[in-house]
């Protein structure tokens, strides 16, 4: 197992963070660790990056104990914080040889980081002269610099625009082709689109864990479309498995479908027919939207 953690309390004097705390994520996973605010994730990624210590239970990260092996532990883990603390006077290139020096690590792995980032183009750069997106990219390229086995990342897409979210979502999934992580964020759509598995976790307990796949299937799925042009609902009520339609806005319509089948072609094929332009088209999942509400709203 890349991590293991059993029965992990924290206590802040009298408050209780996490409260018996256990899980296992296996090499190559990627697993979405949700949870609302102040629910204990930023706490337990910290506990399991040796930045804080708990107060009961064990964990582990490749074999390594995270309080008796911390040495061991960083350097097998790549840790992305939520708010990503960089050197903004740095050039880009500048601070990612600056840390690789830290690790000792070769300095042709920070062209490699950078190469593999897509920050290339950037890299002569001074860091407060990037966007947030390349920011979150420079981040992960520290992240990345000593070839860890398992990601961290704390809210790796907050305050991203809708093209920097793509980006820094393909991004990690190509690592996570060869790296085990786990990922923090409040977008359920993100969860969706990256990852295997998710943990949710609620007043410090974790509340479910459960493959993407298991949620999916023989669930209901949301499409969310917007037409160049008004429809009727009835109309789209009509499209086979469609459950329910509402009209959000202007052009925007939510059709909630049954069944595990990818829909948005079924839309597609609508629009065609009656001869309208798709102006955007997603898919939500509402199976775990709706555990996500259900386990968390108490």
């Amino acid at each position: 197992m890349s991590i293991v953690v059993k029965n992990i309390t924290k206590m802040y004097n009298a408050q209780k963070a996490l409260d018996t705390v256990s899980f296992t994520l296996k090499k190559g996973e990627i697993v979405g660790f949700l949870g609302p605010n102040g629910a204990g994730k930023s706490t337990m990624m910290k506990i399991l990056t040796t930045y804080l210590t708990p107060s009961e239970g064990t964990a582990s990260v490749n074999d390594y104990d995270t309080q008796t092996e911390t040495q061991n532990v960083r350097k097998s883990v790549g840790y992305l914080p939520e708010h990503n603390p960089l050197y903004l006077e740095m050039y880009v290139r500048e601070y990612l040889t600056f840390n690789a020096n830290i690790h000792n690590t070769p300095k042709e792995r920070v062209a490699e980081v950078i190469a593999l980032t897509g920050l290339t183009p950037e890299a002569h750069k001074k860091i407060g002269q990037l966007s947030k997106g390349y920011r979150q990219r420079v981040g992960l390229a520290n992240a990345l610099l000593h070839d860890p086995e398992v990601l961290i990342l704390d809210e790796p897409t907050t305050g991203l625009d809708p093209n920097q979210l793509l980006e820094i979502r393909n991004l990690i999934t190509s690592i996570g082709k060869e790296k085990t992580i786990l990922m923090s964020t409040h977008i359920m759509q993100e969860v969706e689109a990256i990852c295997d598995r998710v943990i949710i976790i609620n007043k410090g307990e974790v509340v479910a864990d459960r493959k993407l796949q298991e949620l999916r299937e023989g669930q209901q799925q949301t499409v969310i479309v917007e037409f160049d042009y008004r429809v009727e609902t009835v109309a789209l009520e009509r499209l086979d498995q469609a459950v329910s339609v509402k009209n959000t806005h202007d052009f925007i319509y939510e059709i909630v479908f049954k069944g595990k089948e990818d829909m948005r072609s079924k839309v597609f094929d609508f629009a065609h027919d009656n001869g309208l332009k798709i102006l955007q088209l997603n898919q939500k999942n509402a199976s775990l939207e709706g555990l996500f509400m259900e386990l968390t709203s108490s």
